[in-house]
């Protein structure tokens, strides 16, 4: 049995099937949740900060578990996925996608990050991104991938445009967040862009 302890750099490794990229020497592998994970997951919804500036407040800590047991979060309108980085295969985070639509047959997936903040800055984020893109335009349909970011994280900015984003453009108002709204960046990848890989 794995221990949820916290290991050097993030969590232990998970026996689960994934898939992996490497470029430059920095290889990211991307895996379903396993039990294991959700020590991580709930600690994203109890400790201020973690998340960044996406920490919204406290959130109900059992809702990863209940989530799990509903569908090992791969639901088919919304999921997430592990992160792992590092020769260890360590459990840096987790990317998340939420289905939009905008038109009756323009549907899109939304995709998000987090990674614990000593992964941040590592290259680690713009590959599992854009590995997450990859997966999603394998599997699905869909010929758009949006994601959205503060305008303050130029790191993320950077990370998105690394992963084959391009910057659409101000969202004025669109989130609530530490006693006012605030506006957001959108980018989107189309699946005919081309990609970071090349």
């Amino acid at each position: 049995m794995v221990s949820l302890s916290v290991v050097e750099g993030g969590y232990p490794p998970v026996s689960v099937p994934g898939i992996a990229h490497e470029t430059d020497g920095i290889g990211v592998r991307m895996r379903p949740v396993a039990e294991p994970d959700l020590a991580m997951f709930r600690r994203f919804c109890t400790e201020p900060g973690l998340i960044g500036l996406d920490w919204g407040g406290f959130r109900d800590p059992g809702a990863p578990v209940r989530r799990f047991a509903v569908d090992g979060w791969l639901g088919t309108e919304d999921g997430r996925l592990v992160v792992e980085a590092g020769p260890d295969a360590t459990a840096a985070g987790f990317v998340s996608y939420r289905a939009g639509q905008y038109a009756p047959r323009a549907t899109y997936w939304e995709i998000g990050i987090a990674l614990l903040p000593q992964w941040r800055g590592r290259g680690v984020g713009w590959r599992a991104q854009a590995l997450l893109c990859d997966y999603l335009f394998a599997y699905t349909p869909v010929q758009r991938i949006q994601a959205g970011t503060h305008p303050e994280n130029v790191p993320e900015q950077r990370s998105l445009e690394k992963a084959g984003f391009r910057l659409e453009g101000v969202v004025r108002a669109c989130e609530f967040r530490a006693g006012q709204w605030r506006d957001g960046y959108l980018y989107s990848r189309l699946r005919d862009d081309p990609s970071p890989w090349d």
